[in-house]
């Protein structure tokens, strides 16, 4: 599942098939790199090429996602950046994500609660890897390249850990379906999931792509956040990558549930 899921993250959406049995910075310079001025060319008919939309995708896969973040980082305003927003909603190559104010039945700021989602790993992984460094590539230079993924691999894959995360909770629940499910955030706070069942159980669950065990300072982070904005879930899910340290496992229950990477072996079942 560890393959699976960082290849998926840089290769997803990419029409090619990929060989998990190579390494993987091997394959990002076969597929990616060497064939720099070919994607660039396909990348380019796709979105456009015009040099606001591309600040803004590449402020977007460098971000946090925010509307407003993103938009300061491509220097727009934030209605120069919606207009550009819209456009690339229409072509297919973002959608808009917002925060699920209403399960914590709070009021969201439309400037903040949204965000912005690649419609495909792949495009992410280029504006947030290659376009922002693009001479040095075209020129077969890749230093830079691997100095920056190398940085950033790890808070880069744990966002479709997240996305994976919300698709293993739903298949999940579906004896208690879940009704509305997705993200939080306000200008002070952040939960990686929530969502409310059909019969109205309330969950918060945070998601952890790390390499060490998870110990109980994450649950008890994870709760108060939760208190600060007014949001009593039912169940606190935790999710990770590698396992948790014997005290969080001894917690553990119906208000508490623990998943690791073995877990998500049940997406590929289905």
């Amino acid at each position: 599942m560890e393959t699976a899921i960082k290849y998926f993250t840089i290769f997803g959406g990419l029409d090619i098939k990929i060989d998990t049995t190579i390494p993987l910075k091997e394959l990002i310079e076969k597929e990616i790199l060497n064939k720099y001025s070919y994607l660039k060319n396909e990348i380019t008919l796709f979105t456009g090429g015009y040099s606001v939309d591309q600040a803004i995708l590449s402020g977007i896969a460098l971000g946090d996602r925010r509307t407003n973040s993103s938009f300061r980082r491509a220097f727009v305003t934030f209605e120069e950046g919606m207009k550009c927003v819209d456009k690339l909603v229409e072509k297919g190559i973002i959608e808009i994500e917002a925060s699920q104010h209403f399960i914590t039945n709070q009021r969201g700021n439309n400037k903040i609660a949204r965000k912005l989602l690649f419609t495909t790993p792949f495009l992410r992984f280029w504006y947030a890897f290659v376009s922002p460094i693009y001479k040095g590539i075209k020129e077969g230079k890749y230093e830079e390249f691997y100095k920056n993924f190398e940085n950033r691999e790890a808070e880069f894959t744990n966002f479709v850990f997240e996305e994976l995360c919300l698709e293993l909770l739903t298949d999940l629940y579906k004896d208690d379906k879940l009704k509305n499910s997705g993200k939080y955030w306000d200008e002070k706070h952040n939960i990686d999931l929530i969502a409310k069942t059909t019969s109205g159980k309330l969950i918060a669950a945070s998601c952890k792509y790390v390499n060490s065990k998870i110990k109980k300072n994450v649950l008890t982070s994870l709760k108060n956040t939760c208190k600060e904005i007014g949001y009593e879930p039912d169940i606190y899910i935790l999710f990770t990558k590698t396992g948790f340290s014997n005290e969080l496992k001894s917690l553990k229950g119906d208000n508490l549930k623990l998943y690791t990477e073995k877990s998500f072996k049940l997406l590929l079942e289905d």
